[in-house]
């Protein structure tokens, strides 16, 4: 691990370390990323879909920050060619085990976004979901994980909207009255409102695309695709 690096938060890395056995229970502590998952999914396909271009199928795509490898697998069976990569041994561990029990080929690596950027390594899309909210220096983050699309490629993230009422649910709520993730796991002052990761993205050298939010409907006890960005948000960006 590599304190220096703008992707890592040595106090974060240990946290979710601790939660690599329990990373594919679906209703363990990453419950709301599995419930999640299908919408982060969708976003990416039908993106690049809507530029008139093919889906995942035999695209190289690279997963930063894939934990447990629950996106790298959805993206797999999807048709593309996956890089893994987590400073977490822990969860790399649970990642490979999971993949191997289900027949699926990704190339888990168990080092930072820097390392693999120094490596020259390029792909069609790069994918940081839920990540840049756990980071440590956001902006160049972003401009590493964009170092790595080729042209014509894509960057995709996802993360959470720094507002009053992103503090009110997705901390007071999900973590101290509902318990749908460990307390502790968001701090509200590195969510990343969307003007930030657009200029972050456009300084980066690429032209951001679209957003779209994720809401949770009580009511329909489901995620969904919403046009409020309040508190957690996806968005797209693409070299030129």
């Amino acid at each position: 691990m590599q304190a220096q690096s703008a992707s890592i938060d040595p106090a974060d890395v240990e946290r979710f370390e601790l939660l690599a056995k329990s990373w594919w229970d679906p209703r363990g502590p990453m419950r709301p990323l599995h419930q999640i998952n299908p919408l982060r999914l969708r976003f990416v396909e039908e993106q690049i879909a809507a530029r008139g271009e093919a889906r995942l199928s035999g695209l190289d795509v690279l997963d930063i920050g894939c934990g447990g490898g629950l996106f790298s697998e959805a993206l797999t069976k999807a048709g593309a060619r996956v890089t893994g990569v987590d400073p977490s041994a822990g969860v790399i561990g649970a990642a490979r085990q999971h993949a191997a029990e289900n027949g699926l080929t990704i190339d888990y690596r168990g080092q930072t976004a820097e390392a693999l950027a120094d490596d020259g390594a390029q792909f069609d899309v790069v994918c940081a979901m839920e990540v840049l909210e756990h980071v440590v220096d956001m902006p160049a983050f972003v401009a590493t994980a964009c170092r790595m699309v080729k042209p014509g490629g894509w960057f995709f993230a996802a993360t959470l909207n720094r507002t009053f009422k992103s503090f009110a649910l997705a901390i007071v709520g999900a973590e101290y009255v509902l318990g749908w993730v460990p307390k502790g796991t968001h701090q509200w002052e590195k969510f990343i409102t969307p003007a930030e990761l657009e200029d972050a993205i456009e300084d980066a050298g690429l032209a951001a695309q679209a957003r779209a939010g994720v809401v949770f409907q009580p009511l329909r006890n489901k995620w969904c695709v919403s046009r409020d960005t309040d508190i957690n948000y996806m968005m797209s960006a693409r070299r030129l």
